[in-house]
């Protein structure tokens, strides 16, 4: 059966206010507004790299809201099963970022609290949703927000699976959001539905107090779940402004784990929403060739990497670009300074 949309994501849009260059939220007098949210920028990442994506959100009924509509369009996104609050009280949730410069770590102020997104409800949306796509994603980020995100979240998961979409899960932990052993207690209830799996090796340390090697931990997973594909990313902070980064899958349908070279020295601009991008490269791999997880680690580590140079949340490579990226990281020998 023919899906109007290869992946589907439920998720808070945010408003993201940001000092300009390295200048301090505390001295500052202006900000640069953008869009942004973690499922947003999965299924942003997935658009530009040419499947047909959609974000499931709710928003505030008014100019903010409209501008962060128009932020969607404007990457491929699908609107077609945005919601809106005509409220008094409907917000857009916000963020302020401060970008760091060693030893200076980044910053992030949160203003989300009683948005918009915590009155969604599946009663927001036709049934027809649920069979509408061949894979649906969400993360932690959403099931931390509130009890009524939460339960919209796991009841979306049973709906979605139930028709037959693949389920995809970031446990993208956020200490100020939830305790590990919440987050622990909470997520544990959905992987049985989850069939493809993104864990870093720190947060399952942490969160879900895993014992052993990268390896080990990632097979212990689909030992205790039904889970078809882990993927655990590998970040090394050297200072703000250059990171490290790799990956590691695992696919239990073939007990084998995928890992390629990292991305070293990565001229850092913004790293937020590289993580996504991880999230967005990997899934493109898989929803295009579901077998070849050498390929979808490939996607992820170079999207990731390339949209740590880009400013903003959103990426903005399309496939063109990321295979270019893909065959600039295997070659050997000297290349050309500029694409031109």
């Amino acid at each position: 059966m023919s899906k109007s949309f290869d992946l589907l994501s439920l998720g808070e849009v945010l408003l993201r206010l940001s000092p300009p260059s390295n200048e301090r939220l505390v001295r500052g007098d202006t900000l640069q507004k953008q869009v942004g949210g973690a499922e947003l920028n999965v299924v942003s990442g997935v658009s530009l790299l040419g499947l047909r994506t959609g974000i499931i959100s709710k928003l505030p009924a008014n100019d903010i809201g409209t501008y962060a509509k128009n932020r969607i369009r404007f990457c491929g996104v699908s609107d077609d099963y945005l919601v809106y609050d005509d409220s008094r009280d409907a917000r857009l949730g916000i963020y302020y970022y401060e970008n760091g410069a060693y030893p200076r770590k980044p910053g992030v102020v949160y203003d989300r609290r009683h948005s918009t997104i915590n009155a969604i409800s599946v009663d927001d949306f036709d049934d027809s949703l649920f069979t509408s796509a061949r894979c649906f994603h969400t993360s932690g980020i959403t099931l931390a927000l509130s009890s009524q995100c939460r339960e919209t979240a796991i009841e979306m998961i049973r709906r979605f699976k139930e028709a037959g979409a693949l389920i995809s899960f970031d446990v993208n932990f956020r200490g100020n959001l939830w305790t590990g052993d919440e987050a622990r207690e909470c997520i544990e209830k959905i992987l049985p539905y989850v069939d493809i799996f993104f864990c870093s090796e720190e947060t399952a340390r942490l969160t879900f107090l895993k014992e052993g090697d990268a390896r080990d931990i990632m097979k212990s997973f689909t030992a205790d779940y039904p889970i078809s594909i882990v993927a655990s990313t590998q970040r090394i902070v050297h200072s703000p402004k250059i990171h490290t980064f790799g990956s590691i899958i695992y696919d239990a349908r073939t007990d084998q784990f995928y890992e390629e070279e990292p991305y070293r020295n990565i001229e850092v601009v913004d790293r937020i929403g590289s993580g996504d991008a991880y999230v967005s490269g990997v899934l493109y791999g898989l929803l295009s060739d579901s077998n070849n997880c050498q390929r979808a680690l490939e996607f992820g580590n170079a999207t990731s990497a390339v949209k740590n140079t880009i400013p903003g949340d959103l990426p903005s490579s399309d496939l063109k670009e990321i295979e270019a990226v893909i065959r600039g990281h295997k070659a050997t020998g000297p290349q050309l300074e500029m694409n031109r």
